[in-house]
Order: structure tokens, then C-alpha cells, then sequence
């Protein structure tokens, strides 16, 4: 017990003073925590509380952040070519670096991490592993992680996950996520390792060798299942086609992230694979930082890790209570070294809620709405905001399992028009999709048409299309 509070009494103070954690540590904790529920069933309440943070008194949260971001800042101005540049032109010292300063530093984009790559390695980095984005929102986006990193990542998604029931040692975690995005491939594998449990990494394969995976090994079949909304999708459209339910599956938690989870489908995947599905937000360019949804349906990010701004989409200013603008993040060091962002503008769209407690499980984090989608994928008609999450909510409402939602969407001055795929547009009833997209967005006048062979391929894009093909299944 002495060891165990030591490791934590040092875990504490990397965290309050910036310093590098140290992995080994790290790993020791989640062995202590492993130990701790196996013979209490409880992990206790210290390691909780300063894994959540100080972020119920705003005057404590100011503080934090301000600190945090002045770190943060200071080794970039030291060791960025990018940040040096930056912060040099806009004549702000890190060192003294206030809330109120950050509005004054212009944010980082996709496009600036593409075209300028190199630049975002910091002087003496020593690259381990690169990670990428999917690419289905375009050109992907290639980043550098360090060894640290790597086990930084994984030691803390351990211990969190631990802590928060998320992972037990007897779990076998599936993994369906594109092979392109390593640095989550390997943090899973990992968090896996640390905790004993088993992992199966399996990528974006055929939906029918997924199902394969869940079905088989009796006792040993995977009890945890992380994906894609659209992945998921599949595979519980392949499961009703052979007659499986929640009895087949050994799954207790599905954990969702990267697309829109819209309510239907999730409650559909409940329905037939017999385990609750998780909401969740992560990004490549922003890793470690996340976020969580909570039984009420707000965003609460983990703002242990790095800074979350809500700007609007256009004019990168701060938005209103009740607004919706672009997640902007700042991971802070020690947590990110290698190729590190500030203010990273991830062009998801929130909407920003009242900063007092929210009243729910989770009130002592702020917190935002759930995604609503990219913000250059936004519509105006006639005055009125349509954003992906209403289109998306609307489409995969419909009956006959239409997921994952596949259309493309144009704003027309008085309308709104809806391309969608033929299996689809001929299974609508009339005025049916309509009156879901009213329900969901307001009175917008919409009109459908269907798409035919040439504009079919312009419909939206989701991860389960980037299908990584195998060799292995025998067609029967």
C-alpha cells in the first residue's frame, strides 16, 4: 500500500508540474489497480479523482489552464520551427501567456499539417511510429508519435479505463478500426496488455469475418467491441441477416467514434448485439485528448490532457452559450512531444452549453454537445442551419435498416435537396424522409431524387468503405 501511494504521490506531481511522466510508473499504477479490484472490487476514490481533474471551481480550472497552456506554449516557442515562427510574429511571450492571449495566436489547420509536415517536428524529436488520418474528409493527414507517447497513451487509457469500469483483466477487446490510424491500433493493443486482457485487432475487414470473430470461441469470444458508427453498422445489418441476437454475443460494451452515431442506430446495435454503445471523441491530429458522452448526451472532454476552445466556424471567435462552432484543441505537454499541435482547429462542430454543472454523471467536467459533424459539410436554407448530425439522425431513422447514411446533400435558396442511394429512394414511402428531416431541422423544405450510376459515387463517404480485403474467408 506505502509503494502504491508513492507511485501515485509521483504520478500527481507530473501531472501538477508539467513534468514528463514516466511510463514505467504508469504501468506500475495500473498494476496496483489491477490488484486493488481483485481483491476489493473497487479501485478507491483517489486515483479517480485526480485522473478527472480540477475542473469543478472555475477559479481552480483557470488556473490549471493557464498554467498548462503556458508549458505548453514556452517549449514551443523553444523547439517548433512552426510555433517559434508563430508565436515570434504575433509577439506574444508563452511564458506570460493568459486565456485571454490564446484568441490573439491563429489556429492550425489540416492544411497547415499537410503542406508543412516537417515543420510541426519539434528540434530533436525522435519519431517512433507514424499514425494518419482515414482521409475520408479529405487528403490525409500523416503524424509522428515518439516511444513515450506510445506508452504514455497506453498507460493512461489503461488506468482510466480501469477506473471507470471500461476494461476488466478477463475482457477480450475486438478492434475494427482502419489499420491507418496505428497510433490507436497500438494504444488499444497495449491498454490491453497492461490490464490482461486480450485484444484482437482486426481492422476494416469484411463485415461477415467481424461477425465471424464475435460469434466464435465460446468463453473466449470478444466481450468489447471499438469501431466506427458505420462499421457498426454493417456488421449489425450482416447479424439480423443470419438471425443472430443479443443471445449470440458475449458483448457487454461497444465504443463509438470518428462518424455521426445516430440515436436509431444505436439503439438498433443494443437491440441485436446485447451490449450498450458508447459515444465517444477522439482525433489523430489531437491524440491523447478525448472525449466522452455522458447518460445525458453531452460531450464531456478530458481536459487533463489539453485545452478545448468553441470558436465560430468562420470567424474563429468565441461563440455564445447555445452556438455552435468548431472544436478547437491544444493538447498539452508533457502528454504530446513529438509533433505536437496549438490550437488545432478539428472542424467538428459543437454546440457550446452553460458552464455551471449540468447535472449529470460527469457535471464536475465541462462539457459540449455531441458532434453535429464537419463544419464545411454545414447547409444554410432560407436563414435556417442544417448540420450533418440532423441530416444523418433524420436518414437513418427511416425503416428498413438504412444504414449506414448514404446521400448527398445541396442547399438550394428555398429547399434542400437529398441525392440517395437507389435500394433506399425505393423502399421510401412518400414524404416520409421529409417530414424525419422537418422533425429534426426545423421547417426546411426538402425535396429527393435518386442518384444513378455517375453521381452514386458522390454520395457521403463513411469508414466502413475503406474496406481492407483478405484472402482468408471460404465462401460456402
Amino acid at each position: 500500500m506505502f509503494e502504491t501511494g508513492v507511485r501515485q504521490l509521483r504520478m500527481a506531481l507530473s501531472m501538477a508540474s508539467g513534468r514528463r511522466v514516466n511510463p514505467r510508473n504508469l504501468e506500475r499504477l495500473v498494476g496496483d489497480a489491477v490488484s486493488t479490484l481483485a481483491m476489493f472490487g473497487s479501485p478507491g476514490d483517489d486515483l479517480e479523482q485526480m485522473l478527472d481533474g480540477p475542473f469543478a471551481d472555475p477559479a481552480n480550472r483557470r488556473g490549471f489552464q493557464e498554467q498548462s497552456l503556458r508549458r505548453t506554449a514556452r517549449r514551443l516557442g523553444r523547439l517548433s520551427p512552426h510555433y517559434r515562427s508563430l508565436f515570434g510574429a504575433t509577439g506574444i511571450d508563452p511564458g506570460r501567456l493568459t486565456l485571454e492571449d490564446v484568441g490573439r495566436i491563429p489556429l492550425t489547420t489540416k492544411r497547415d499539417l499537410i503542406e508543412h509536415a516537417e515543420d510541426f517536428l519539434v528540434d530533436g524529436a525522435r519519431p517512433a511510429m507514424a499514425t494518419r488520418t482515414t482521409g475520408t474528409t479529405g487528403r490525409p493527414a500523416e503524424v509522428w508519435v515518439s516511444r513515450y507517447e506510445i506508452e504514455l497513451w497506453s498507460g493512461l487509457a489503461a488506468l482510466s479505463g480501469l477506473l471507470r469500469d471500461e476494461i476488466r483483466p478477463g475482457d477480450c477487446l475486438q478492434i475494427n478500426i482502419s489499420s491507418r490510424a496505428s497510433a490507436a491500433m497500438q494504444q488499444n493493443m497495449t491498454m490491453c496488455r497492461l490490464v490482461g486482457a486480450r485484444s484482437r485487432p482486426l481492422g476494416i475487414v469484411p463485415p461477415a469475418d467481424s461477425l465471424d470473430s464475435l460469434v466464435s470461441g465460446g468463453e473466449r469470444s470478444p466481450t468489447l467491441l471499438a469501431t466506427y458508427p458505420s462499421y457498426l453498422a454493417e456488421l449489425v445489418k450482416a447479424a439480423r441477416r443470419r438471425g443472430l441476437g443479443p443471445d449470440d454475443f458475449r458483448l457487454r460494451r461497444i465504443d463509438c467514434g470518428g462518424e455521426v452515431l445516430s440515436r436509431a442506430l444505436s439503439a438498433a446495435a443494443s437491440e441485436t448485439l446485447g451490449a450498450r454503445v458508447n459515444d465517444t471523441f477522439g482525433m489523430t491530429e489531437v491524440l491523447p485528448v478525448s472525449g466522452r458522452v455522458c447518460e445525458r448526451g453531452h460531450l464531456h472532454h478530458d481536459l487533463n490532457v489539453g485545452y478545448v476552445e468553441v470558436l465560430d466556424a468562420k470567424t474563429w471567435q468565441p461563440v455564445a452559450v447555445g452556438e455552435v462552432g468548431t472544436a478547437v484543441v491544444t493538447p498539452y505537454y508533457p502528454y504530446r512531444e513529438c509533433m505536437p499541435v496549438f490550437r488545432y482547429d478539428t472542424r467538428d462542430l459543437v454546440r457550446r452549453l452553460r458552464d455551471e454543472p449540468l447535472g449529470c454523471s460527469l457535471s464536475a467536467v465541462p462539457a459540449t454537445s455531441r458532434i453535429l459533424g464537419k463544419a464545411d459539410q454545414v447547409l444554410r436554407i432560407g436563414g435556417r442551419t442544417v448540420t450533418p448530425r440532423q441530416l444523418v439522425e433524420a436518414y437513418e431513422a427511416m425503416p428498413g435498416e438504412p444504414w449506414p447514411a448514404r446521400f448527398a446533400a445541396r442547399a438550394h435558396p428555398r429547399h434542400l435537396e437529398l441525392e440517395l442511394a437507389q435500394d433506399v429512394a425505393a423502399s421510401l414511402r412518400p414524404g416520409e424522409l421529409e417530414r424525419l428531416v422537418t422533425a429534426e431541422a426545423g421547417n426546411v423544405a426538402v425535396v429527393c431524387s435518386v442518384a444513378d450510376g455517375t453521381s452514386a459515387v458522390d454520395l457521403r463517404r463513411v469508414r466502413s468503405d475503406l474496406l481492407e480485403t483478405t484472402f482468408t474467408r471460404q465462401e460456402s
